[in-house]
């Protein structure tokens, strides 16, 4: 699944399965085809789209088409990506973070990094307890460790700021 946001905060759900597309949940069927470079014909229930890609942000995911003439702005986002938006993980471009989030209420039972360190994606820097699970919880990106603003032994909330990148 892929959630397309508008400059204007209207989304769209687009989802394919097997060669089968649903756009909203709703079935649509789509013959495209190049018209040039980075320009495409497209027909979709019985409708004539002329498409053209104006511009790509690769690490934000961003694009700019023009659409039977009219330019317009989207950004595409994973399932993944809304899952960390939503544990309050925040990132820049390019994989570097912002800060994290406490995913769920818990208890802090380890750190595994401290104040100036720099983190890789993937690198565990702590382990979070909750519902009497050990969660570790991983860096989403690369990033210096500006400030960590819990320690071992602390209860966090729910979006509780923990740590914070440069």
């Amino acid at each position: 699944m892929l959630k397309i946001f508008t400059s204007d905060d209207t989304h769209l759900t687009v989802e394919e399965t097997n060669g089968t597309w649903k756009i909203n949940k709703e079935d649509r069927d789509f013959d495209i085809k190049p018209a040039g470079k980075n320009k495409f014909h497209i027909i979709t229930q019985n409708q004539s789209i002329s498409a053209e890609i104006l511009e790509i942000d690769e690490a934000g995911k961003i694009f700019t088409l023009k659409i039977n003439g009219n330019t317009a702005t989207f950004q595409a986002k994973t399932e993944m990506d809304l899952l960390l938006e939503k544990m309050g993980i925040k990132t820049k471009g390019s994989g570097e973070v912002k800060e994290i989030k406490a995913p769920m209420p818990g208890l802090v039972l380890d750190l595994f990094c401290n104040e100036g360190d720099t983190v890789q994606k993937g690198d565990k820097v702590m382990i979070l307890e909750a519902m009497k699970m050990e969660n570790v919880l991983k860096s989403p990106g690369e990033g210096k460790i500006k400030s960590i603003k819990v320690a071992q032994g602390d209860n966090v909330e729910k979006n509780q700021l923990m740590i914070v990148f440069e």
